[in-house]
C-alpha cells in the first residue's frame, strides 16, 4: 500500500495540465483529480493530511479501494476506477471497476455499470420523481476462510468447521420508481427486478485450528457440499421509502421474492421471500442519511443525483447527527430442505456480505433457510466525524417455516465508536456481548458512504 500512496502523493504535487478543448471527458476527470490532489496533498499538517486521505480514497476517476472483504477474511486493499458518460439529456452512464486483496489471499474484483434515465422532470408541488436505474455487473470473490457450524438453530461450537469458496455473479437489475399516480406518490414506491447467474465453487480449508468442512459434514448434513451447480436467480420486489411528520419519521420497507434455479438439476431449486422493515427517527434537522444511493456505484459517494454531484465534504461531518432505528427482518424459503448451505442466510458476528447481526456470537454462527431478526439501535455524533453507536439484536434461524416465531430468540448487544468522514468508507470499532462470548469487532465498509451495495452472496 505504501508504494501506491507514494505514487499518488508524487502525482498530486505535479502541476495540473491546462485544459485542452479536445480532451475527452475521462482525460478531463484525470486533470481535475490531479488538481484536487495537488490542493489537498501539497502541504503537510493534521488538517491537510485528513483532506489528502479523503481525496486518495474517494476521488474519481482513480482512488485507493479499501474495505472488509468478508468476515474471517480480513481487510482488502487495492484500486478502483470510476468513469461517467452523458450521451444525451435523458441518459447518464457510469462505470465502476475495483479489485482488492487481503493478507490471507482472499480477493474480490468487479465491474459495475449504471444506466440512469434522466428525462426532464416535471415538478408537482414540492415533489420531483426519482430516476429509473438499470444495473449491469460482473463480480468474482474468493474467500479462503468461512465458518460452518452446521445448519439450524441447535448447532454447537463443537461443530465448527472451515471451508473456502469462490463465487462469480453476472447479472442485471432495475429500480423503477412509480410516480404517475398522485394517490401513491408520497409512498416513494419503486418496483425492483433482478436476474443473476451465480457460479459457486467450494474447497476445503486445512491446516487450521478447526477441521475442514468435509471432515465433519456430508451432503446430508450440509446440502450442496458434494455438488455446486450453476444457478439462475431471479428477483421481483417492491420498495417503499415514505417520510412522515416533516421528515421526522422515515421508513425503508422492502418486500421481495427470489427464485433459485439450477438448470443441471432440480434437486437444489428453491424460492425465498423476504420482508425487511426499517424505521428511522432523526434526532436533528441536519441528520444525514448514510443509506446507499441508487444512482451511485459502490465506488462513488456523490451526495446528489446530478451528474456533477460531489462527495459530502468532511466539514459536513461536524454537523450534529443522531437517530433512533428499529428494524424487522423476516426471510423464509420454500422447499427449505433443498437450499444449499452456502446460500442460506446467517446470524452471528457479521454475515458474508458484512452486515452485522447478533454480533456477540462468532461469524456465521447460526445458519438456516429461514431467518428472523429484530434490531433496536441508537447513534449520535460525539466530536466531528466520530460517533457513538449502541444496538440490541434478537434473532433466530429455523429449518422449517413453521418454526419461525418469537420464542427462543438469541440476544446480543454491541456498542462502540464509528467514524464517518466525507465519502470515506465507514469505520466502526464495537464491543459486543450477550451470547456465547464477547469480543471487539473492527470493520471497514465494503463501499464508500452513499455508494450502492454490491451483489449479495447469499
Amino acid at each position: 500500500m505504501k508504494p501506491i500512496l507514494l505514487f499518488l502523493a508524487l502525482t498530486a504535487c505535479t502541476q495540473a495540465q491546462t485544459p485542452d478543448p479536445h480532451e475527452s471527458p475521462l482525460a478531463a476527470d484525470f486533470r481535475v483529480e490531479r488538481r484536487h490532489l495537488s490542493e489537498a496533498c501539497g502541504t503537510f499538517g493534521l488538517k491537510s493530511t485528513a483532506g489528502c486521505a479523503v481525496e486518495l480514497f474517494t476521488d474519481h476517476p482513480f482512488h485507493i479501494a479499501a474495505g472488509s472483504i468478508a468476515p474471517q477474511n480480513g481487510f482488502g486493499v487495492g484500486a478502483a476506477m470510476v468513469a461517467h458518460y452523458t450521451p444525451n439529456e435523458t441518459w447518464r452512464l457510469s462505470w465502476n471497476f475495483d479489485a482488492v486483496a487481503s493478507t490471507n489471499a482472499s480477493w474480490r474484483a468487479g465491474a459495475y455499470m449504471k444506466m440512469i434515465h434522466t428525462p426532464v422532470q416535471k415538478q408537482v408541488t414540492t415533489f420531483v420523481h426519482p430516476y429509473t436505474v438499470f444495473n449491469l455487473y460482473a463480480q468474482s470473490i474468493s474467500l479462503n476462510q468461512l465458518n460452518f457450524f452446521g445448519v439450524g438453530p441447535d448447532s454447537t461450537l463443537a461443530g465448527k468447521s472451515l471451508f473456502g469458496m469462490t463465487q462469480s455473479i453476472i447479472g442485471f437489475s432495475a429500480i423503477k420508481p412509480v410516480y404517475e399516480f398522485k394517490s401513491i406518490r408520497k409512498l416513494n414506491l419503486s418496483l425492483i427486478g433482478q436476474a443473476n447467474g451465480r457460479f459457486v465453487s467450494l474447497r476445503p480449508r486445512h491446516g487450521q485450528s478447526s477441521p475442514s468442512i468435509e471432515n465433519l459434514y456430508t451432503e446430508a448434513s450440509a446440502p450442496g457440499l458434494a455438488n455446486q451447480p450453476a444457478f439462475l436467480q431471479l428477483e421481483e420486489g417492491i420498495r417503499l421509502k415514505p417520510s412522515l411528520f416533516n421528515n421526522n419519521l422515515q421508513f425503508n420497507y422492502l418486500a421481495n421474492f427470489q427464485e433459485f434455479y439450477a438448470p443441471s438439476t432440480s434437486r437444489y431449486n428453491f424460492q425465498r421471500w423476504t420482508i425487511d422493515l426499517d424505521h428511522r427517527i432523526p434526532l436533528h434537522t441536519k441528520t444525514q442519511s448514510y443509506a446507499p444511493r441508487d444512482t451511485n456505484g459502490p465506488d462513488e459517494c456523490a451526495a446528489g443525483s446530478e451528474k456533477d454531484a460531489a462527495c459530502p465534504p468532511v466539514s459536513y461531518s461536524w454537523n450534529l447527527q443522531g437517530s433512533i432505528n428499529f428494524r424487522f427482518l423476516l426471510s423464509e424459503s420454500m422447499n427449505s430442505a433443498a437450499v444449499p448451505f452456502y446460500f442460506q442466510q446467517t446470524l452471528g458476528g457479521s454475515d458474508i456480505n458484512g452486515a452485522p447481526a447478533l454480533s456477540s456470537y462468532q461469524d456465521y454462527r447460526f445458519r438456516g433457510p429461514n431467518l428472523l431478526l429484530l434490531r433496536e439501535s441508537f447513534e449520535h455524533s460525539l466530536w466531528g466525524p466520530f460517533g457513538f453507536q449502541f444496538r440490541a439484536d434478537q434473532g433466530k434461524v429455523a429449518l422449517t417455516r413453521g418454526d419461525i416465531g418469537f420464542d427462543r430468540l438469541k440476544h446480543s448487544f454491541a456498542t462502540g465508536l464509528t467514524l464517518r468522514a466525507g465519502g470515506f468508507p465507514q469505520v466502526s470499532l464495537l464491543y459486543a456481548w450477550g451470547g456465547e462470548t464477547s469480543h471487539t469487532i473492527g470493520a471497514l465498509n465494503t463501499s464508500l458512504l452513499g455508494g450502492s451495495a454490491r451483489p449479495p452472496l447469499d
